[in-house]
């Protein structure tokens, strides 16, 4: 440590402590105490002289990086009380006891016995009958190992117990005779072992106990409602046990409950209408029950839910539009594998941090909400084996979906590789008319758009120029792309895709597919086309978002935009062509990331932060990306980074204070709101 120094009082020094004692009448200052837990501390514990510091009562030395054996001297140190070196890399014998392996029926013997921690190691055996004979065991935590038996008999009448952890081995024996009534117990994880028999009755007396886990055993009979005295409950899992019967109402009086997970047992009946009294519930799982009845509004009550995982029951009727309350979910929202019909809420479109929704193997009909396309956060969206119909709306996140999460169903159709395209889905002979009234002018305007397409195109900050005037280089080239004509440079970038056929794609963002063109010259330009949808206004917004900055901002780390079209027919931004691509897709690519080496990494990594340095404090007024991820972060040949999709930037206002609605990729959301 920096203030270990030679010629240095040691009592001085960090983490060292002193006391002074009586000695032949003298009154010495000597080291009592050394605790640095996390301190970065290396090299064997050896290397310290415990021979020399014989007044040692107190070690901590936790969470560091020594490694090798226990040194034999430490059983030298006779007023040794507490030693920690948990969370470090020692290995061999204890000399503090002579133990190795695991029949430590010793413990038994130590009466003032406080706290014993052996988790995350192989002790096998069973725990010692006496564990608690001196009546002042705290703190039992033996986690994960692979001890056996059944609990002691000592700790039925340990009243003194705060923490039992036994969770993750192989005990055994029935629940309900081997615990007994602790009232000062905090937290008590049973999870993962072989005991069976009802949840013991006398946990209710248990009422400071903030943390009750019994999950993957073999306990049956019903949920007890006693629990419900348990005030101080945050978390209650029984999940993957026998649990038959109801979910009892009572459980609902729990304010203080985070999370409850109650899968994969064979509870009935309903859900409780109460269950919207938990205000502070963050996890609800019920899934793999008998669960029936149709899923209560009040549901939407529990507004601090994150995740909430209802599927594998037998729940009916509609979906309740109150789910669309729940703006925290985020993780994720199951109701698969149910009898759930009717049409889904409009309201799900504001769950706009949900990351996974699944409401397959359903009988939902009509069609997918267009309010789906505001949920900017999903990546996962499963539709599968339901009576849906009519487009899947368009999310940037779904661009790579599977086709087998929108099917079968009665007719969907999109985008997504694998569906159909919307235009191609057979239709009513009284439908038809209707339907080709609306094409035929949109053909008519293809057709003749020699005459009656209105382009507008902006060619970043040079206005435009008779061929006869100087420019230079730069300008020279962008005009040549041009041609001096709008309209011709439309039917160039048309021209050079064939009408936006699929071969040209490159990408596929939320709101649009990019094309790589080449134009007349030879000129490689990147096209990303708006989608064309009933209901676009987000995409519209972005569209103009990104128009409107990037017509206005000009530095070598941020893509260019060489111009626009908007149009009816067409809405498209024609950018400069960047060869390599994402960084996501090069990062994916085996070869490819061995290139991307790591001083090449730091170079890239301060190019995008010159880009985004550059939009926070050189613009005015400055401008927030807002969604900075891997995948709109582009490469050239040389990994030089280069920032793309401003569709969801925004311009703050300088004189008044800035909001915005939470936009972004899920995992890489800026943890401030501008």
């Amino acid at each position: 440590m920096s203030s270990w120094q030679e010629n240095t009082s040691p009592c001085n020094w960090t983490g060292i402590m002193c006391t002074v004692v009586h000695i032949c009448r003298r009154m010495p200052w000597v080291v009592t105490n050394i605790s640095l837990p996390g301190a970065g501390i290396r090299g064997q514990l050896g290397e310290l002289n415990f021979s020399a510091l014989p007044f040692l009562a107190y070690i901590d030395l936790s969470n560091n990086s020594l490694h090798g054996p226990i040194p034999a001297n430490i059983s030298s140190l006779s007023l040794l009380s507490y030693l920690n070196l948990y969370l470090n890399y020692i290995k061999g014998q204890i000399p503090c006891n002579k133990l190795s392996g695991f029949r430590p029926q010793e413990f038994g013997d130590l009466i003032n016995l406080v706290q014993l921690v052996l988790s995350y190691n192989s002790f096998s055996g069973p725990l010692p009958a006496n564990i608690c004979s001196g009546g002042r065991l705290q703190y039992l935590i033996v986690t994960s190992n692979i001890l056996n038996g059944s609990i002691p008999r000592s700790l039925k009448t340990c009243t003194s117990l705060v923490q039992l952890q036994l969770q993750e081995n192989q005990l055994t024996g029935d629940i309900s005779q081997h615990l007994g009534v602790y009232p000062q117990l905090i937290k008590m994880i049973l999870a993962s072992n072989r005991f069976f028999g009802q949840i013991p009755p006398n946990l209710g007396a248990s009422t400071k106990l903030t943390v009750l886990h019994l999950a993957q055993n073999m306990i049956t009979s019903s949920i007890l409602t006693i629990l419900s005295k348990l005030s101080n409950l945050v978390e209650l899992k029984l999940d993957y046990n026998y649990l038959s019967g109801e979910v009892p109402p009572e459980i609902c009086s729990l304010a203080n409950l985070y999370k409850l997970t109650l899968s994969s047992n064979q509870l009935s009946g309903s859900i409780p209408t109460l269950i919207g009294n938990l205000s502070n519930l963050g996890y609800l799982d019920i899934s793999g029950n008998r669960l029936s009845g149709l899923i209560p509004e009040e549901l939407g009550g529990c507004t601090k839910l994150q995740s909430l995982k209802i599927n594998n029951n037998s729940f009916s009727g509609s979906l309740p539009g109150a789910i669309g309350n729940l703006a925290g979910l985020q993780i994720m929202l199951d109701v698969s594998n149910n009898n759930l019909s009717g049409v889904l809420p409009q309201q799900l479109g504001k769950l706009q941090m949900l990351e996974f929704l699944n409401l397959s193997h359903n009988q939902f009909n009509g069609s997918i909400p267009s309010s789906f396309a505001s949920m900017v956060s999903i990546s996962t969206l499963d539709v599968s084996y339901n009576d849906l119909e009519g487009p899947v709306p368009t999310t940037r996140l779904l661009q790579n979906a599977s086709a087998s999460c929108f099917l079968p169903n009665k007719g969907l159709c999109g985008s997504i590789s694998g569906l159909p395209p919307c235009y191609s889905i057979p239709v009513a002979a009284h439908q038809k008319g209707k339907i080709l009234g609306l094409l035929l002018p949109i053909v008519l305007v293809v057709g003749f758009g020699v005459v009656d397409v209105t382009v507008v195109i902006i060619i970043l900050t040079h206005k435009r120029r008779k061929p006869q005037e100087s420019v230079t280089a730069e300008a020279r080239d962008l005009f040549s792309i041009w041609n001096f004509d709008g309209r011709l440079a439309f039917d160039d970038i048309v021209r050079a895709i064939e009408d936006f056929d699929d071969k040209y794609i490159i990408g596929t963002g939320g709101y649009g597919k990019v094309y790589k063109a080449q134009l007349q010259d030879g000129q490689l330009v990147a096209v990303k086309k708006l989608h064309q949808t009933e209901e676009g206004l987000d995409d519209e917004r972005r569209f103009h978002s990104e128009m409107e900055i990037l017509s206005h901002i000009r530095q070598r780390s941020i893509v260019k935009m060489y111009g626009f079209c908007s149009h009816p027919v067409y809405k498209f931004l024609v950018y400069e062509y960047i060869k390599q691509g994402s960084l996501h897709g090069t990062l994916e690519n085996d070869e490819l990331a061995k290139e991307l080496d790591w001083q090449k990494r730091i170079t890239l990594a301060t190019d995008v932060a010159q880009a985004i340095s550059y939009l926070h404090h050189e613009c005015s007024p400055p401008i927030i990306h807002r969604d900075v991820t891997s995948n709109n972060i582009l490469l050239d040949t040389s990994f030089k980074a280069f920032v793309s999709d401003f569709g969801t930037a925004r311009v703050l206002k300088p004189d008044s204070s800035n909001w915005s609605a939470l936009a972004g990729t899920y995992g890489y959301i800026a943890p401030g709101m501008y």
